[in-house]
């Protein structure tokens, strides 16, 4: 993404690999669950893939799930999907790839009618 960006690639392919960048971060990333136990205080600390699936516990998966669309508390959220500095970066990864992509989309509308 970065070299296509470098050399002036086509924008469906720089928006393809932005894209592609963002669900890997989001779905594929090895983290750790960090969906919240039964006491209510401490995280799951099991291996899951990306920042917002939970682990092999289907219950964790759906909380994950729904901790993102129906947020109760900030913090809740925050410290679910972002437990340790590597879910934190991934997250940084997602996003950066997300704004590539709106960039590939927005800058050749730009440059065309300028």
């Amino acid at each position: 993404m970065i070299v296509a960006w470098g050399n002036s690639g086509s924008g469906l392919l720089i928006l393809i690999l932005s894209l592609a960048v963002s669900a890997f971060a989001l779905f594929q990333i090895p983290t750790w669950c960090g969906a919240v136990n039964r006491d209510g205080k401490t995280y799951c600390r099991k291996n899951a893939s990306g920042i917002l699936m939970g682990c092999s516990y289907r219950q964790h998966r759906w909380q994950k799930l729904k901790l993102v669309v129906l947020r109760n508390k900030a913090g809740d959220l925050t410290q679910a999907v972002f437990p340790t500095a590597k879910e934190k970066f991934a997250g940084f990864i997602a996003v950066g790839g997300l704004a590539s992509a709106i960039a590939a989309v927005v800058v050749p509308l730009i440059a065309g009618q300028g």
